[in-house]
């Protein structure tokens, strides 16, 4: 079927109720954009051709849609009238009118492939001029709803505002996802009309002529509705948002991961994760962060865009960009920032911050640190308190430390600065000049012990108004 079937997603309204200077399909859940997420489930169909129709912030709309599926074709819908017109734009762009077209939503992030393909083979098994794909629901209130004649067969999908008091009763509604004959589709376009409550164009006035045309209708019901809902305002997103992260939790713990708490862990869609992973309370993992078997993360972490090794322990941690390697430990309260590369057993510990760092294996930064562009070699040993200064003001500079190194506590590298293999620093320096391998550099210097007086106690304390000197004591009272 994918051969010649073709699908239009709708993604020009306007989103008012979100208030927000982003396009309405543009926000995000589970990592994605919602729109991103219905191409996700579209390009899973392998269609031969996809058309996207935009129209509000389309300059938003339009480039991020090409950046998710190069390959689709954008129509413009300058103003909106409706979904019928808007299926007349798509289908005038796609320049087609054979095979099946699936009409789907831009804002119905949880829509999955494998319900599109479902549908799709019964509508065509069915024969069907045009089907929709329906639910039946508790609360219908602003649904269109399915009626459906005494044989069952339907016979319109009637709106909220225009329906009566006994078809609003009607709990099967149309979720506005339809499959098309595409033949029928380019024919029935021209003929729908705006005589309704909001003169607009409804593509569901194509089951009412599609009946009178003497053509087979179908409604073909999902039994998870919530696939096909779709978010006017942030708190129908984060309501979607949730059951989207609960699903992807549900999926990867299926897969063999263990999530201590599923109520305090939030995967995003990109995620991937070997099994035996470990997660604990209060962990998120987002964008396209990569966990392999048997590495432990959390509690309290939250990595974006991460690579964590087989066996690693990341422990109250943030990062962004950072890669650690298998068998490597993090934390607690480390912060990874982009390009950060930690080695085979190496140890980011406790209170240390590193950007662009890339610490070899075996090597270790324990204490209170901050590491900003800087190699440090395998096995070597960065002292507490260090600190690796890159800027001088106007320009970063790098610092490299070789092998088997150790460093003492409350150092400064003072950029552009190498420290050879084997060397060491004493505590407190402040290095400035090359370290040549194997050397030891100092910068203090000499301690010296001074004497300190130390005065007798001078009694109790004096409420007059002068001074009391050593050895006097005050008069009044005390």
């Amino acid at each position: 079927m994918a051969s010649d079937l073709t699908v239009i997603v709708l993604a020009a309204g306007g989103g008012t109720r979100m208030k927000s200077k982003t396009a309405k399909v543009l926000h995000e859940i589970g990592g994605r954009s919602m729109v991103g997420h219905v191409l996700s489930a579209v390009g899973a169909l392998e269609p031969a051709k996809v058309v996207a129709v935009v129209g509000h912030q389309r300059e938003q709309v339009g480039p991020h849609i090409r950046a998710v599926m190069p390959d689709a074709v954008l129509a413009v819908q300058a103003e909106q009238q409706g979904t019928g017109h808007a299926v007349r734009i798509a289908v005038e762009a796609a320049g087609t009118s054979s095979g099946t077209v699936l009409v789907v939503y831009g804002d119905t992030p949880l829509l999955e492939g494998r319900t599109l393909r479902a549908f799709a083979q019964e509508h065509h098994a069915a024969e069907c001029a045009v089907s929709v794909l329906s639910g039946v629901v508790e609360d219908p209130f602003g649904y269109g709803r399915i009626v459906r004649n005494e044989e069952g067969d339907v016979e319109a999908i009637v709106e909220e505002r225009d329906a009566s008091p006994l078809q609003r009763d009607i709990r099967e509604i149309g979720s506005g996802i339809f499959a098309f004959d595409g033949e029928f589709l380019a024919d029935v376009l021209p003929r729908i009309g705006n005589d309704n409550a909001k003169g607009e164009y409804y593509l569901t006035d194509t089951v009412g002529l599609a009946r009178e045309a003497g053509l087979t209708v179908g409604a073909f019901p999902i039994e998870d509705v919530i696939q096909t809902e779709g978010a006017n305002d942030r708190v129908q997103l984060a309501h979607l948002g949730r059951e989207l992260n609960r699903r992807i939790v549900d999926q990867w713990m299926r897969d063999g991961v263990t999530v201590m708490d599923p109520a305090t862990t939030w995967i995003e869609s990109d995620v991937r994760l070997a099994p035996d992973v470990v997660l604990l309370p209060n962990t998120q993992l987002l964008g396209a962060t990569v966990v392999a078997e048997d590495a432990v993360v959390g509690p309290d972490t939250t990595l974006k865009d991460c690579e964590v090794g087989a066996g690693a322990r990341v422990v109250r941690v943030h990062g962004e960009l950072a890669v650690v390697a298998e068998g490597a430990s993090v934390g607690p309260y480390s912060y990874l920032r982009p390009g950060t590369e930690l080695g085979t057993g190496g140890k980011i510990g406790t209170f240390v911050e590193t950007k662009n760092a890339h610490i070899g294996a075996g090597a270790k930064v324990p204490h209170l640190s901050y590491v900003g562009d800087a190699t440090i070699g395998e096995h070597t040993n960065i002292g507490a308190g260090t600190i690796f200064a890159n800027y001088d003001g106007t320009h970063k500079h790098h610092t490299t430390v070789g092998k088997g190194a150790k460093t003492g506590a409350n150092n400064t590298f003072v950029a552009p600065v190498s420290i050879g293999d084997g060397a060491m620093t004493g505590g407190g320096a402040v290095v400035r000049r090359d370290v040549p391998p194997g050397n030891l550099a100092v910068s203090g210097g000499p301690q010296r012990n001074l004497e300190r007086r130390v005065p007798r106690d001078p009694g109790p304390a004096s409420t007059g108004d002068g001074p009391i000197g050593d050895g006097e004591s005050a008069e009044g009272e005390s």
